[in-house]
């Protein structure tokens, strides 16, 4: 494709994509399309001559559109924020487009300094201190293992220097909540420390981890041999978003040597506001912590920033010196020892951009609507019998359960799971059901770029319709 081509077709795909998001609200929440429709429709083979790209815009209104659910529509109350803002749009396609690869300081100066500067300022904005330094990753799962690989690493006093984990005497032991997403058993896992030594840690009527219970966790591996290596805490969990309390499990940490991790995937993009800091209270105290500027924050996804209160410790346990990468430069941050991939995407540009063309405030305005009208909604459902709100509000996930009198066990999750699905299968809202302490109930993350007051109110309506039905 010659550059004006690109011009041309650019021109009405920048057009496409503004239609499709001014009239997001028009499309139904969830894909209608059935599971193999999609795959069926298209060729088994690529085309062996060129297609005009009018023909790849037709099947992209025939076949993909209808075959996405909508994360950006304002009656997406799914998983989490995963919210794409326009200016952020931008700096992905400026990315994309200027095909920046960062193996070195060399190879890109502009992606490794703006990458410093705007994690520093992510760092500034969500009150952490001086001591923390900041990198970009794809997702939060690949920031925890990378967090539990450096975890291993200071345990073992580098071992991977050596033999590696077969060389130890004695097991290391990860240390987890409950109700910690499932990226920490997976990177438990990955980076050798086996099942038999992830502890799940109980938690209390807050569904907090007990630092107590953790702590007689730690002395009883202690006892039989093991040696304790990480916790894994967590400031908003994915089910129901529970907040470990981390100045406690950090003065634990502490006394037993061992390292504190924290995920704050979707949580930590509310600490901008400086009356949420205070559910992550002690974090100047952990070893590592991550949140997803692509969650709540609205960076077009993949950013993940994953911040180090040691950096020359992550640099030693990842990093890399190929001849063919040494060079001018040498002396500069570079990022490829500071994670898992060589090369690297310039993902520091969607960050700038939306930091820039919407400003800290208005980004603050727009988290503190969402807190705003999930406590509108938990403020419903709690005055509305025999509708209940199962969980803490902290943030801006509201999770329900309708309990209609004479309806329990294995009847009351049939019921739940049955309002959920007629919900999202109307096309009108999307939820996302989960289990919580046995039984199931429904998820309604508020948080959708667009969604306003208006929005929650016809879920809520629709809600009470399909479930007292």
């Amino acid at each position: 494709m010659s550059p004006e081509e690109f011009r041309r077709h650019g021109h009405e795909l920048i057009d496409r994509i503004a239609d499709y998001r001014a009239g997001i609200a028009q499309r139904p929440v969830m894909s209608q399309v059935a599971p193999g429709a999609i795959k069926a429709a298209l060729p088994r083979a690529a085309p062996a001559r060129p297609e005009p790209f009018e023909a790849i815009f037709a099947d992209l209104d025939a076949l993909i559109l209808p075959g996405l659910s909508h994360f950006n529509h304002p009656a997406f109350f799914g998983y989490f924020p995963a919210n794409s803002e326009l200016s952020s749009v931008l700096g992905d396609y400026l990315s994309t487009g200027l095909g920046a690869l960062g193996l070195t300081w060399q190879a890109a100066p502009a992606l490794t300094e703006l990458e410093e500067v705007v994690t520093d300022w992510m760092r500034q904005l969500v009150g952490l201190p001086e001591t923390f330094s900041g990198v970009i990753q794809d997702t939060a799962s690949t920031s925890t293992l990378v967090a539990l690989i450096s975890a291993r690493e200071r345990a073992t006093d580098f071992s991977m220097a050596r033999g590696g984990m077969a060389g130890l005497d004695r097991p290391l032991v990860v240390y987890g909540s409950a109700q910690a997403h499932s990226s920490v058993d997976k990177a438990a896992l990955l980076a050798g420390f086996g099942r038999d030594n992830i502890r799940h840690i109980a938690t209390d009527e807050a569904n907090a981890v007990r630092p107590e219970a953790l702590e007689a966790a730690i002395q009883a591996d202690l006892a039989a041999g093991r040696q304790p290596a990480v916790i894994a805490a967590n400031v908003g969990t994915t089910g129901v978003t529970a907040v470990d309390p981390i100045r406690p499990l950090a003065d634990v940490a502490r006394k037993y040597g061992l390292w504190l991790h924290v995920d704050a995937a979707m949580a930590g993009s509310a600490m901008i506001l400086p009356e949420c800091r205070g559910l992550w209270d002690g974090i100047e105290g952990v070893d590592s912590l991550v949140f997803n500027a692509h969650k709540w924050l609205g960076v077009a996804f993949d950013c993940s920033l994953y911040y180090v209160r040691d950096p020359q410790h992550l640099q030693r346990v990842m990093g890399t010196n190929p001849s063919f990468l040494r060079g001018a430069g040498d002396e500069a941050t570079t990022y490829r020892d500071w994670g898992i991939p060589l090369g690297r995407r310039f993902r520091a540009l969607k960050l700038w951009c939306l930091l820039r063309a919407e400003g800290v405030e208005a980004l603050q305005a727009r988290l503190r609507r969402d807190l705003d009208n999930a406590r509108w909604l938990a403020g419903a459902a709690a005055s509305t019998p025999p509708w209940r709100v199962v969980a803490p509000v902290a943030l801006q996930t509201v999770c329900l359960r309708h309990e209609p009198p004479g309806l329990s066990g294995e009847a009351l999750d049939a019921h739940t799971r049955g309002w959920a699905e007629r919900i999202n299968a109307s096309g009108r809202a999307y939820v996302t059901p989960a289990t919580h302490e046995g039984r199931w109930m429904v998820r309604v993350s508020v948080g959708a770029s667009p969604t306003e007051r208006a929005d929650v109110e016809a879920f809520w309506a629709l809600a009470r319709q399909e479930a007292e039905r």
